[in-house]
């Protein structure tokens, strides 16, 4: 109560549609974070990951310049994440803009950290994610929060049409 902004707004991010709508209302309030959140798959450092902030450069991906995932050549790097939402090798020109400027802060969050993530919020509140907004969930564990700060995480999709990757994964 009497608090009229959230001190972050959360977001998973693959091509940044998701993040996008999220974010719009907070671009210009600094007081508000912006945290962008993507797949980083089997790990950074794998190359089996779709975190484009961690991996990529300026290039051009479908007539826009952003940044994405590419080889020395300029050849477009196959993504791989868990979640099909966020398995792109490039993020949209203006949350290139949130990287560059430091306007926003991007997190990495495995394959793993999601689906561990997902399985806690279905427990403790019955509510199945997306494994896309999973990421988000999972974000939290990285992040320095207080207790009065607000959150605002963007839940996005159905976490039905992911059951069977959730039983997969959690070998139930």
């Amino acid at each position: 109560e009497g608090t009229e902004l959230p001190n972050y707004v959360v977001a998973c991010v693959g091509g940044g549609s998701n993040a996008a709508g999220a974010f719009y209302n907070y671009y210009d309030d600094e007081q508000v974070a912006l945290v962008a959140v993507e797949a980083a798959g089997l790990g950074n450092h794998t190359g089996k990951s779709a975190a484009t902030t961690a991996l990529g450069k300026p290039g051009v991906l479908h007539g826009s310049k952003t940044l994405l995932m590419q080889t020395e050549d300029g050849q477009v790097v196959e993504p791989h994440s868990i979640s099909a939402g966020l398995d792109y090798p490039g993020i949209g020109p203006v949350h290139a803009h949130l990287f560059e400027s430091g306007r926003g802060t991007f997190y990495s969050v495995t394959d793993e950290e999601a689906m561990k993530a997902g399985i806690q919020l279905s427990r403790l509140e019955g509510i199945i994610p997306a494994i896309e907004s999973a990421h988000a969930f999972a974000a939290l564990n990285q992040m320095t929060l207080k207790p009065d700060d607000l959150v605002v995480i963007n839940l996005s999709g159905r976490g039905d049409k992911d059951l069977e990757t959730y039983i997969k994964w959690g070998k139930y």
